[in-house]
């Protein structure tokens, strides 16, 4: 089952972590959040924000596909060129991810 992780539970951690109250680092994380929702919405037409030791933040543009169907009713249409986000773990992060998940028969013993 998924675990959603959300902006409040992000402040508390960050909050535990330097040793400061909640209510501040609500106020900074959701700054941190806006920024870089803003330098993506301003992208024009891409942009690359790293973070380092976490990832890479990308905003990218697409290809239009002039010739593309529509699985459903097999319709061919047009898909104009678009932007999408992309994320790329940073190294330290993929070297944890990287670990192998323990083993469920092991935690049943």
């Amino acid at each position: 089952m998924k675990v959603t992780i959300t902006k409040k539970d992000v402040a508390k951690r960050t909050a535990r972590i330097v040793n400061e109250k909640i209510y501040l680092t609500e106020r900074i994380v959701d700054g941190v959040f806006t920024a870089l929702r803003e330098f993506m919405e301003e992208a024009n037409p891409e942009i690359r924000i790293e973070i380092r030791d976490f990832g890479v933040f990308e905003v990218k543009t697409t290809k239009p596909k002039p010739k593309a169907r529509n699985p459903k009713t097999g319709e061919i249409i047009y898909v104009p060129a678009r932007r999408k986000t992309h994320f790329k773990a940073g190294k330290l992060l993929k070297e944890v991810l990287k670990q192998p998940l323990p083993d469920e028969t092991d935690s049943e013993k």
